[in-house]
């Protein structure tokens, strides 16, 4: 009743004649009136920014110009749910939406119009092209690895303010999914009548926890976007754990890795929590699953068969029903590592075709190129391989496949790269696929510690990677979106510069996706594109990606040619192929321009301007040094195979060029960042502490080596 009064009250002040003033003088004062008569949360979301922007914005308008009338019109039966048009003439401007949400994005767009300071609202209509468009969030309790990084971010992740600014940003780039991540969320969530010794918290600490859960699952709704909790099966809670005696991997919180505790209390404890979280938030949409960590031992069929017991039995009990996301198989053997089989795909596969249970089609998410999907938009391999067409022929009538784009290449530097996107989508988007998730494993986008100096404007980490979430979101929904609208986002931040710093970041960009197609990563610590780290020979340590191991590698994107393929094939490559050679020089050649481009830009006092030219120039000294040392590695392997010594000057003086620009790396990045503790990822075997200056060492030792290098010792370099 409360919430219905207070939308009642909100649509009086809607049917009023709100006079938004934008403009500092009488005379070009501009007034707005909105028209609205649809009792809907997002669309009084959509009115309470646009009356936010006119209150914190100054534009100068035309004088005695007539009051803008925008208009809102529900129409589901000529537009699909999140479509929406707009329609100006004269003054009055309608903004139609095949449903509330779509309204929103039409309410949201004009927001962005009138920010490039011109009243006339330009007629548009769009309609999304995809209907799942996800972010993965990692949360820092219950984590997937335990950390003091991770758990940094509590206290902001607890907080509802960081939580609406974050949905804010979601629905203006038109995400509509949230999927949550977490071992064992539900000790946090609910407090079961069966097993209350699972949760020590007390009833005023539930009550606080329970109080973030419905204010954040509302906050989401209200906004369009749907909310999912996804763990990792088997793990259960620390208190349950011990007092039962049972899942060891569950006390010791050292390793994500173990065998799975498949007791009868186990699983009748996961049904509990299931369905008690499912009655407990009517907002929350639905729940995730992953047959992978914590399952070791269990066979295939043993591991669909529990998440059937527990989970699905746990959300038929319920009383409402859900929609669900089942995360395919990650091993195909009783192992915790990665690995494929098609008999496997074909089991998961006569599950998904009878599990009618929940609400609508059943969402399946693949690793889109592993854990590094910032790389070739080619789909190479998925978690543990390559992937067959079990899971989409024939077409399937009960869910669709979204690809799991995860970013463990970048989390300092700012990125954006249309250009990648629209060509991922054109490629990967077929009748079976429904959308995307995009995110990190361990990083976590909340609280920034990264940003070191102060009057940077953005409070939280994913405001330092606007454009980021803006590329990626509004091109999963339009990927038609021109180059324009992203232009004059930066336009809007830097009125000055923002074809510039668009133009820049769109070339310096294209650095990380280049690494990463070229080193073919796998798991999360294999590579680490931003600083040029990763797994050489194997684990354990994560070091500088090394001169040989480079002249080793096998190229994950089938266009690139490897080293040794291209000196063993007498630099004779079949058509469409690219040469390291040829690699090197187009990174050459789009850093340099990107260096160009930022150069004449001067940021004086504005430390986000400062940032945004550093990150561009940072990347592309990022790429010239790969480019360089991409040849150095030619030369080398050519030393190598032919001991003639005039190959080894020119590894040395192609080495010496990445040196340099590996230094001028480190002069832009020092005064803007200082060292950052990523223990979490793990990069360092030595240290837990990040900074391109950290690897200088190793860059410098490399160097050294390669200059002593005697032919003699032929075993070292075989």
């Amino acid at each position: 009743m409360k919430f219905i009064q207070k939308n009642l009250s909100l649509l009086i002040i809607a049917f009023m004649v709100l006079v938004l003033c934008i403009g500092c003088k009488k005379e070009s004062a501009f007034t707005i009136n909105i028209q609205n008569t649809i009792n809907s949360p997002q669309v009084l979301h959509g009115i309470d920014k646009l009356i936010d922007f006119s209150e914190k914005n100054t534009i100068t308008i035309a004088k005695n110009k007539d009051a803008l009338i925008i208009k809102t019109v529900l129409d589901s039966s000529a537009l699909k749910p999140e479509a929406f048009s707009i329609r100006a003439h004269d003054n009055l401007v309608t903004v139609t939406g095949g449903d509330a949400t779509g309204i929103m994005y039409g309410l949201l767009d004009i927001k962005e119009q009138l920010a490039t300071g011109n009243r006339t609202i330009k007629n548009k209509e769009e309609v999304p092209n995809l209907a799942f468009r996800a972010l993965k969030f990692n949360l820092p309790w219950e984590a997937y690895r335990s950390s003091k990084t991770l758990r940094e971010h509590t206290q902001t992740c607890k907080d509802t303010l960081f939580w609406r600014d974050f949905l804010d940003m979601m629905a203006e780039n038109r995400f509509n999914k949230l999927t949550l991540w977490n071992l064992h969320p539900f000790s946090r969530m609910v407090k079961t009548e069966k097993y209350p010794e699972a949760c020590s918290l007390s009833d005023e600490e539930m009550k606080t926890w329970e109080t973030l859960w419905h204010t954040l699952f509302r906050m989401a709704k209200d906004r369009g976007i749907e909310t999912y909790m996804v763990n990792w099966n088997i793990f259960v809670s620390k208190e349950f754990a011990e007092h039962h005696k049972v899942s060891q991997i569950s006390i010791k919180k050292e390793t994500h890795v173990g065998v799975g505790d498949t007791s009868e209390i186990v699983k009748d404890y996961m049904r509990e929590c299931v369905r008690a979280t499912i009655d407990k938030y009517p907002d929350l949409t639905g729940l995730g699953i992953t047959l992978g960590e914590g399952m070791g031992g269990m066979t295939a069929e043993k591991r669909e068969k529990w998440v059937l017991e527990t989970v699905v039995e746990g959300a038929r009990q319920a009383k409402r029903k859900i929609k669900f996301i089942h995360r395919v198989p990650l091993s195909a053997g009783m192992g915790s590592g990665g690995s494929t089989d098609v008999s496997v795909e074909r089991l998961t596969r006569r599950t998904l075709d009878t599990l009618t249970c929940f609400d609508g089609p059943i969402n399946i998410e693949l690793k889109f190129n592993w854990s590094h999907g910032h790389s070739t938009p080619k789909l190479v391999k998925v978690h543990g391989g390559e992937l067959k067409d079990t899971y989409w022929n024939p077409m399937p009538k009960n869910y669709y496949l979204a690809w799991m784009i995860r970013n463990e290449d970048f989390f300092i530097l700012r990125w954006g790269q249309p250009d990648f996107i629209r060509q991922h989508i054109a490629e990967n988007v077929h009748p079976y696929v429904n959308g995307y998730y995009v995110g990190s494993e361990t990083y976590i986008p909340a609280k920034d510690f990264i940003t070191s100096l102060d009057g940077a404007s953005a409070k939280y980490a994913f405001e330092r990677q606007w454009m980021f979430y803006k590329v990626w979101g509004h091109l999963l929904y339009n990927p038609s979106t021109p180059d324009t609208y992203f232009i004059k986002a930066f336009e809007n931040r830097f009125p000055n510069y923002g074809k510039d710093l668009f133009e820049g970041q769109s070339k310096a960009s294209k650095v990380p996706l280049i690494i990463a197609s070229y080193w073919n990563a796998k798991w999360d610590f294999t590579l680490y594109s931003e600083g040029m780290l990763g797994f050489n020979d194997g684990p354990p340590a994560v070091k500088l990606l090394s001169l040989k191991t480079l002249a080793n590698r096998t190229p994950m994107d089938p266009r690139y040619v490897g080293v040794k393929e291209f000196i063993e094939s007498g630099k004779n490559v079949a058509p469409g192929k690219i040469t390291p050679i040829q690699l090197a020089d187009s990174l050459n050649v789009f850093c340099n321009e990107a260096l160009k481009i930022v150069e004449p830009i001067y940021p004086e006092t504005d430390i986000d301007l400062l940032y945004e030219k550093s990150d561009i120039q940072a990347w592309a000294y990022l790429g010239l040094y790969f480019s360089d040392k991409l040849k150095s590695a030619v030369a080398y392997q050519q030393y190598v195979n032919t001991k003639n010594k005039v190959f080894h000057q020119e590894a040395i003086l192609w080495l010496e060029k990445a040196t340099k620009n590996w230094s001028k790396l480190v002069d832009v990045t020092k005064p803007v960042y200082q060292p950052v503790t990523i223990e979490h990822k793990g990069y360092r075997v030595d240290s837990n502490v990040f900074h391109w200056s950290i690897v200088q060492e190793e860059v410098e030792a490399e160097l050294h080596w390669l200059k002593a290098l005697d032919i003699k010792s032929i075993k070292e370099l075989n």
